[in-house]
């Protein structure tokens, strides 16, 4: 067969399959989404906090306006825009694409009722996989009717969403990666995408875009995780022997110190005891970082890694169980598990 016969060959082929893939991703739709996601995953930590907004009902309630604000006006930019694109080229807007950006609104809008749910419901360890997942699934729909490219990589951050949760991944690096993926790995796809290039090349970009998105923000964690800050370390006895504030020191608490847990009880089932406290003893020597003569969230076990709070702590109460009899008073039994480092 001649060239010029695999060559017409070739071409009807690429018709083909540019009249199944007949659809779309504007580039703005990347960059918008992807930067708003990225800032607001980035800040989360220090936005509307329980310091900020103290009163638990109201919190959620503040984070939901804050995200349907955020996410409501991209989608109206983001779809003023295409519609202005697609006029300024005079491309027809066809009606399967509209329906596709409809299904993105909605898989937005359920992260948005996810995040608003975890302040009641728990949940909150899985809250960053789950946007992951959700932006893979948008992505992969979209790549159906579209470039490979958005399918393959919807595809792969389904994968690692699902990974995460798998491989118990800390907290904190779940939410970096989400911010990685939205802040860089969306406006990365806006520029790779919708361009004409070969199987082996589109897999090589893939792979190049996975490195580039998921990589930095890991490493950067593990490198920080193990970097000691290089402050002077005293013991529990020299920090409460201070006589003015230290501005940045690791003040170590050692084995058996009793550490009195005040819990505050509300509901309508119990009275508030003000005086309710949990003894706890320390199995283990930690390590803790003090600044300005109160803790960080920065510990660690003596001689391990240093963690941070939100990705080392985790609480776990697996069972609650209530028993009375006639010759005893009523009692309810728990189990309450709490570990520095993931088991």
């Amino acid at each position: 067969m001649t060239n010029n016969a695999n060559q017409q060959i070739n071409a009807i082929h690429n018709m083909l399959s540019n009249g199944h893939r007949n659809l779309r991703m504007e580039a703005h739709s990347l960059w918008l989404w992807g930067l708003s996601g990225g800032l607001l995953l980035a800040i989360s930590d220090h936005i509307l906090t329980a310091s900020q907004i103290p009163d638990l009902h109201l919190r959620p309630f503040a984070w939901l306006a804050l995200l349907i604000v955020v996410f409501g006006g991209v989608a109206i930019a983001d779809w003023r825009l295409t519609k202005k694109v697609k006029a300024t080229r005079d491309e027809s807007w066809s009606f399967i694409h509209r329906q596709i950006i409809k299904v993105w609104w909605l898989l937005i809008s359920i992260g948005v009722l996810l995040t608003f749910a975890i302040f009641f419901f728990g949940g909150g360890y899985m809250i960053y996989s789950a946007w992951i997942i959700l932006v893979g699934l948008g992505l992969f729909i979209h790549g159906l009717f579209s470039d490979e490219m958005l399918e393959w990589a919807g595809g792969a951050l389904l994968i690692i969403g699902i990974l995460c949760l798998s491989f118990k991944l800390p907290y904190q690096s779940m939410k970096w990666i989400a911010a990685s993926i939205f802040a860089v790995g969306l406006p990365l796809l806006a520029i790779i995408i919708n361009q004409q290039k070969i199987a082996w090349q589109k897999l090589a970009c893939l792979l190049a875009w996975l490195l580039v998105t998921i990589l930095p923000p890991i490493l950067t964690l593990r490198l920080i995780s193990n970097t000691a800050p290089d402050v002077p370390v005293i013991s529990l006895a020299q920090f409460k022997a201070q006589q003015s504030v230290v501005k940045t020191q690791i003040v170590t608490i050692p084995e058996n110190t009793l550490i009195p847990v005040n819990i505050q009880l509300t509901g309508d089932l119990f009275k508030n005891n003000p005086n309710l406290i949990l003894p706890l003893q320390l199995n283990k020597t930690i390590e803790m970082v003090m600044v300005d003569g109160k803790p960080t969230r920065q510990v660690r076990f003596a001689g391990d890694s240093w963690r941070h709070a939100n990705e080392a702590g985790w609480v776990h109460i697996p069972w609650i169980k209530a028993e009375m009899t006639p010759s005893a008073t009523p009692e309810i039994t728990t189990s309450l598990i709490v570990n520095l480092q993931e088991k």
